[in-house]
């Protein structure tokens, strides 16, 4: 029980920040510029792919450099060319335009990789166990993704709170006409942010896709659970999400390893009632309902406190 309570605990909060690492750069964009950007696991399947392409061609160090870039760069090539066009029709054009992207995308990629997994492996300098706990061997590559996610959370903190980047940058989004009088080009903030949110999630890709499986289907793994975890900890929110994202890797990480049910807890039900729906509700386990419990939560905390827990936009 104790390996397992270890086990888990070090999974979840792995699973957890990579999360945030994925909805760091989403929180920054709808913080920054109030656009929910429905493509933003589609960058982050990009930077797995350019990140498996580059490290055959170059190795795994450059590519996580490089990949991140380029995905970067095609965030703001969308924001520049796409976004600031429809960003006057409202709201709703730009969830359209960014829902009708991740599906171009994901046909894209497609269409140059294939659909099946990619053989994208664990740079050999971090293919080891980091330490032993009990009878389990524990990745030094995991440790790795951990310390990215720390490493970006701390940084966009320090960028966002303390300098005069962060100031202008959060500026432009409520006062826009002030800052531009004051010479700041708006529309160039703009952009590179929504290239920093982008590169963000090319980040997570890259050091996502050797821990997990690269293919032309993975953004939809991740796409809906990022929207929970902004809601969840609140809409603009980078604390915010920090915590929504450990709570819900750690939630979903232990309800996988139980597999204990209300007839595990009570005893079955009296045979006499017969298969209905109630006995199926009895024997269901925790780990079976597992993929549903981040949404669950989010309908909790929406009813508790609609804003998250620690959002302040009403809108």
């Amino acid at each position: 029980m104790l390996e397992l309570i270890v086990i888990s605990t070090l999974n979840g909060v792995l699973f957890g920040m990579l999360l945030f690492l994925l909805s760091s750069g989403l929180t920054v964009i709808f913080s920054m510029m109030g656009v929910l950007n429905f493509a933003h696991a589609s960058f982050y399947m990009l930077g797995a792919f350019f990140g498996y392409q580059l490290t055959r061609w170059i190795g795994f160090w450059p590519a996580l450099v490089l990949a991140p870039l380029l995905v970067g760069a095609v965030g703001m090539a969308v924001e520049r060319y796409g976004l600031r066009n429809t960003h006057k029709h409202g709201h709703v054009a730009e969830l359209l335009l960014t829902y009708g992207l991740a599906f171009a995308i994901e046909e894209i990629v497609s269409m140059i990789w294939g659909r099946s997994p990619m053989d994208y492996r664990v740079p050999a300098l971090l293919d080891f166990p980091a330490f032993t706990v009990f009878s389990t061997n524990y990745p030094a590559y995991k440790i790795f993704m951990l310390a990215v996610s720390v490493a970006i959370f701390v940084a966009l903190l320090v960028v966002l709170k303390k300098t005069r980047v962060g100031l202008v940058v959060q500026a432009a989004l409520t006062y826009p006409s002030m800052v531009g009088h004051l010479g700041h080009n708006v529309g160039r903030v703009f952009m590179l942010v929504f290239g920093v949110g982008t590169a963000l999630a090319g980040l997570a890709g890259v050091i996502a896709g050797p821990s997990l499986v690269t293919q032309s289907d993975m953004a939809g793994l991740f796409g809906p659970i990022l929207f929970v975890v902004i809601v969840f900890g609140g809409l603009g929110s980078l604390p915010g999400a920090f915590i929504a994202s450990l709570l819900i890797g750690l939630i979903q990480t232990f309800a996988v390893a139980l597999n204990g049910s209300l007839a595990t807890v009570f005893g079955p039900l009296d045979p006499s009632l017969g298969p209905s729906v109630l006995t199926d509700i009895w024997n269901v386990t925790i780990a079976q309902i597992a993929p549903i419990l981040p949404y669950v939560l989010l309908v909790l905390i929406l009813i508790v406190r609609p804003l998250g827990l620690l959002g302040t936009r009403e809108t």
